[in-house]
């Protein structure tokens, strides 16, 4: 997760304990769940009791049942272990369901912090971050801390009861036969320290690979139509299988390291089991009866029994210390993503932006997205009130960071952007961009209805008022004709709809928010000339009395434009109107020719690109 967050300051860490992790997953999360976790405990308790007095049952009913026939014994015993059996079966299914329920209150509470954090996160860090590595934090990472808070904590509090009630029956039972028990068990942590210490490495990888396949996926899948038009399908199965056999080969590693746990724990068990009946043995062959650690065949097979049932627990702690180190590996993770601090934030002392008039105006901004790139150098620019700015020149010229700095995607690094005499930077987040509606030439809709698409940023919008902007925005005859009109589902990304059909959208969305000050970034560049003229007309009356900044690449929008500033390699080097620019034939008289040049080859309108295609645009 560290190549997702840009700068030194961001980068994740990857040195903390699984004390410091667990401590903060126990304080922070599970602290809250405090009452179902004391019942769980509780429950298990009850569980290993039951397991510790069946065992311990065995006993009388050897020597007195079966040795003595007690027929009152006879009667009582089974009824007896029914009755625990069943209490033990209750028990266990409610401290599962308990911890089970804790568990996914905490994922949720994760998923919950994770997704602010994101929402809230600069957008340099959500452009560098794959989109799919960002999902699998949601997913692969939490579904590992779930199994890490529902199944290791849970199970080693388990286990480590049950082995505490079984140790005790047997030294009740024999305690100098218990000791040569209790010196064997300890011998089993180095074992599953060491291998619980490689599951974290291994997790980490793996977690790491899948984080790429979600990624790799999430593209492939995204740009079919690329892979089928180019005849790369062959390519991207070769691709696939090289990350598919990647993730088998850390799976299959993990399996490996963790059924160490076997052969360790049988061998443990083994040296218990034979050292125990070799002393008994040895006692007896040297005549040596009564001197047999004072124990009778029904204490004895009761020892043994909770020797061999207490190896259950033991070699499940050993199991849930892998599982637990794959949830701190996840944790480690999850935990950087939600201590992420974006740069870009309200200041604590921000005010409230309340633009009145809407003059927006750079005061010597210089930026760069990454160092030693310049986007920007010195820019000076003004927008009147209520007047259209447009922002020309060749591609990658600065154009498209204009627009971004306004609404604070992106802080310059030098100078400073007001708003009716107020510092950007000076009014709170919330209500800088409650001020401003952006149209951009990615047209971003999501999986839901037409309506819920036109009324998001408005979500209290009317009917009335929804049809009203999509009237305007000429696409109320096209919504019309949809097979459920305006609830209709457009699919992941709009898929559903035409590229035109998406873009008056988009512009009937930002005419529904009827902000004081507009940004357009080639808003009727995926328009047909028919629905460019309705829809520039909607602009018109919309674009009346706000502050409007357009990137123009179509001369349509120049020419009505109160003002014109000409961009090259991130410096403004013209400004002015259409017809003064055109007379100081410099840069933009230059695109201006070769938009007209462009047009009578093709045989269409003045609504064409304005880009330069092979002029060398240094000339001018």
């Amino acid at each position: 997760m560290g190549d997702l967050v840009p700068g030194k300051s961001h980068k994740f860490q990857f040195d903390k304990s699984t004390r410091e992790l667990a401590g903060r997953l126990i304080k922070n999360y599970l602290s809250a769940h405090i009452g179902k976790i004391t019942s769980a405990v509780s429950l298990m308790l009850v569980v290993a009791i039951a397991t510790g007095v069946q065992v311990k049952m065995l006993e009388p009913a050897i020597n007195e049942v079966l040795g003595k026939g007690n027929r009152d014994l006879a009667l009582v015993l089974p009824v007896l272990f029914l009755v625990i059996s069943v209490v033990k079966g209750f028990a266990s299914y409610g401290q599962t369901i308990l911890m089970q329920k804790t568990g996914l209150r905490v994922v949720v509470a994760l998923q919950n912090q994770m997704f602010h954090r994101i929402v809230d996160a600069d957008l340099a860090f959500i452009n560098r971050g794959a989109t799919g590595k960002l999902i699998s934090r949601f997913t692969i990472d939490l579904l590992f801390l779930r199994d890490a808070v529902t199944k290791a904590f849970t199970g080693i509090g388990r286990d480590l009861i049950k082995v505490v009630v079984l140790v005790a029956v047997m030294i009740h039972t024999n305690w100098q036969l218990a000791l040569m028990v209790i010196f064997v068990f300890p011998a089993s942590i180095w074992p599953i320290v060491y291998i619980g210490k490689r599951m974290r490495s291994i997790s980490d990888q793996t977690q790491q690979r899948l984080g790429g396949i979600t990624s790799f996926l999430d593209e492939v899948f995204k740009g079919m139509r690329q892979v089928k038009a180019d005849g790369m399908e062959g390519f991207e199965r070769r691709r696939a299988a090289e990350e598919f056999e990647t993730v088998f080969a850390l799976h299959y590693k993990a399996g490996k390291t963790r059924s160490r746990t076997y052969p360790i724990m049988e061998i443990m068990i083994g040296i218990a089991g034979s050292g125990i009946l070799g002393y008994a043995g040895y006692r007896v062959i040297a005549g040596d009866n009564d001197v047999v650690m004072d124990i009778n065949a029904g204490q004895f097979v009761t020892f043994f029994l909770a020797m061999v049932v207490a190896y259950q627990p033991v070699r499940g702690l050993a199991n849930l210390n892998a599982s637990l180190q794959q949830g701190m590996a996840a944790a480690e993770r999850v935990f950087s993503m939600i201590d992420y601090k974006p740069e870009i934030a309200s200041k604590p002392e921000a005010i409230v932006l309340d633009v009145k008039k809407g003059e927006v105006c750079f005061e010597n901004i210089s930026f760069a997205y990454e160092e030693g790139k310049q986007a920007l150098s010195s820019i000076n620019l003004l927008a009147p009130p209520g007047q259209t700015v447009a922002l020309v020149g060749p591609s990658g010229a600065g154009k498209s960071t204009i627009l971004n700095l306004i609404p604070r995607f992106y802080d310059a690094d030098q100078g400073q952007i007001n708003i009716d005499g107020i510092n950007v930077c000076d009014a709170t987040l919330e209500s800088l961009r409650s001020q401003i509606s952006l149209v951009s030439q990615e047209v971003i809709l999501f999986n839901d209805t037409v309506r819920a698409n036109i009324a998001y940023g408005c979500p209290g919008a009317k009917e009335s008022e929804i049809i009203d902007v999509a009237k305007a925005a000429a696409a109320h005859e096209f919504i019309s004709e949809l097979a459920d009109g305006y609830d209709t589902e457009v699919g992941e990304r709009g898929v559903k709809l035409s590229g035109g059909q998406r873009q008056r959208i988009s512009i009937a969305r930002a005419m529904l928010r009827n902000t004081p000050i507009l940004l357009l970034d080639e808003a009727t560049s995926a328009l047909d000339s028919a629905s460019e003229r309705k829809v520039q007309q909607a602009l018109g009356r919309l674009i009346d009395g706000r502050t409007t900044l357009v990137i123009a690449h179509r001369l349509s929008t120049v020419i009505n434009a109160d003002l014109i500033y000409v961009f090259n390699e991130g410096r403004i080097v013209e400004q002015g109107t259409h017809s003064s620019l055109l007379a100081e034939d410099g840069l933009y008289a230059q695109l201006c020719r070769i938009q007209f040049e462009d047009n009578a080859a093709l045989g269409g309108d003045s609504a064409t690109s304005m880009e330069p295609t092979s002029t060398n645009t240094k000339k001018a």
